[in-house]
């Protein structure tokens, strides 16, 4: 029978003993048992009655316990660290929200923690990696926005540490990752504004460097060339151009010759500035021009309820990525550690 905690005397009594700093002594004390068994509470050991471990994760949380990283780190080489990398850009948004709500879901209930390292763009592309292998500050990473021949991807590979990517690479070696279809997207959007009766349509890609551009182009010109329409890349302004820049050039590209009618828009902050460009040259969506944007968030929809998006689930592609993760440090082999999301054609609720 698992033993009933102690009172708050007890633990008052307890805490002084220990200098203030909960320990597994500590829950030990309260709860009855030996530390050993708190221990591999505290790390979920399933040969523990679920009772016994549900009731030292309670007590820990009640007392404010935290395992003491460096001692652990010593004893089992872990530091049950996840890190997610995540780099400044306004592409996508609610994108570090959205992936941060996925990852706390994944690691629930695991001894992992999730932290932030934030790589700026005067970072050289493997800097924060290099900080956290030099220092052993984490069991595995996870970052965005992958490229073709990615320089973090060949440095993890070459070190063996486990990690995923948000997104695919051009490495023929397999590595672990999770990538929305981007191909199925532009595809699917591309086809919708055709099938308006749509003439001429233009997308807006992110840089060349990045991976998902590829992936945008190949849906998006297969559906140009199925129906024999005609098409126009963006060479102006990319998904990463400010607002302001993606404005100005959709209004001057309108008032041009030979102009698009509709645009495909891999985020919502494209489709917000190329709206109000459109709205600049006194055109409306519906009528002169139309547009189909992937969404990520609600803003979209709740200041022009009229544009059709199609859903990218950031959060889902935040709990896969967690997910494969522990399971490749875990030991299970990266060959089965791929996961590419479909688009979604409605907004889950909250």
């Amino acid at each position: 029978m698992t033993r009933a905690p102690k009172s708050r005397r007890s633990f008052e009594t307890t805490m002084v003993e220990a200098g203030g700093k909960p320990t597994l002594r500590t829950i030990a004390a309260l709860t009855g048992l030996a530390v050993p068994t708190v221990s591999r509470a505290l790390a979920n050991a399933p040969q523990l009655a679920q009772e016994t471990r549900d009731l030292v994760r309670r007590v820990a949380e009640e007392v404010g316990y935290m395992p003491d990283r460096a001692a652990q780190r010593l004893r089992t080489g872990r530091t049950n660290v996840i890190s997610l990398l995540l780099d400044a850009h306004e592409e996508i948004l609610g994108f570090g929200t959205s992936m941060l709500q996925g990852l706390t879901r994944a690691l629930g209930g695991t001894p992992y923690h999730l932290i932030v390292t934030p790589n700026f763009p005067s970072d050289g592309p493997t800097d924060p990696l290099a900080f956290i292998l030099r220092n052993r500050l984490a069991d595995g990473v996870i970052f965005t926005r992958t490229e073709h021949f990615d320089a973090r991807v060949r440095l993890l590979l070459e070190r063996g540490f486990p990690f995923v990517t948000h997104g695919r690479t051009e490495f023929t070696t397999p590595h672990a990752l999770v990538d929305f279809d981007n191909s199925a997207f532009a595809y699917e959007a591309t086809r919708r504004l055709i099938g308006r009766g749509r003439r001429k349509i233009m997308i807006i890609l992110p840089p060349t460097r990045l991976m998902f551009g590829q992936h945008l182009m190949h849906g998006f010109m297969r559906a140009v060339r199925e129906a024999g329409v005609s098409h126009e890349i963006a060479e102006a302004v990319t998904l990463d151009s400010p607002a302001g820049a993606i404005r100005a050039f959709v209004k001057q590209r309108l008032a041009g010759l030979d102009p698009p009618d509709a645009l495909v828009c891999g985020g919502e902050v494209s489709a917000l500035a190329a709206i109000a460009g459109i709205g600049d040259l006194g055109m409306g969506l519906g009528r002169e021009f139309d547009i189909i944007a992937k969404q990520t968030s609600r803003l979209l929809s709740e200041i022009h309820p009229g544009v059709e998006t199609i859903y990218e689930d950031l959060a889902a592609a935040g709990e896969a990525m967690g997910t494969l993760l522990l399971r490749q440090i875990g030991g299970e082999p990266v060959d089965g550690l791929q996961q590419i999301l479909a688009p979604r054609f409605d907004i889950p609720a909250d």
